[in-house]
């Protein structure tokens, strides 16, 4: 068969934020969700987890039915073993990101973000394989003086610096 590569675009709400990434064990649904209410109990969220053996189902945990039923939509889409996707609002990639990364069973961080996002798979006879993600669009240029000076105020505005 060889391998064919394909395209996924991820769909999630306008105003969420996702993590998606690469984990190998079924005990990976419930520490992430452990690791969202532990660190922003404020947020919603909805977590999937698509299983690489036994049952191959995809695992689903949050505290948001539609942020649930996004995350094992999206996952449905990739159709890749060990994959985890959360899809979270009211809060930050950054607010949970270390722990994510220091979950047992995460392998790798594809991406964190709220921009449009597609997922470049390699499908094979056996399954499908991340190979990366377009995460946003390519840059327009280098920052200017005025560029910074915006940057900075988005941070303070969103509450991450002080001065």
């Amino acid at each position: 068969m060889g391998v064919n590569f394909e395209e996924v675009p991820l769909d999630f709400p306008e105003e969420a934020n996702i993590i998606l990434g690469h984990s190998h064990f079924i005990k990976t649904i419930e520490d992430l969700y452990e690791i969202m209410v532990s660190n922003v109990p404020q947020a919603k969220y909805g977590i999937a987890f698509s299983e690489a053996s036994a049952e191959k189902l995809i695992r689903t945990e949050g505290n948001n039915e539609d942020l649930i039923k996004c995350a094992a939509g999206n996952l449905q889409k990739i159709a890749c073993g060990h994959t985890f996707l959360v899809v979270l609002k009211d809060a930050y990639p950054i607010n949970v990101l270390n722990s994510i990364k220091a979950c047992q069973e995460v392998c790798r961080i594809y991406c964190a973000t709220a921009n449009p996002t597609r997922v470049i798979v390699a499908r094979t006879e056996q399954g499908g394989a991340i190979i990366g993600v377009v995460d946003g669009y390519s840059p327009d240029g280098v920052e200017q003086e005025n560029n910074k000076k915006v940057r900075k105020e988005f941070l303070r505005e969103i509450g991450y610096k002080l001065i």
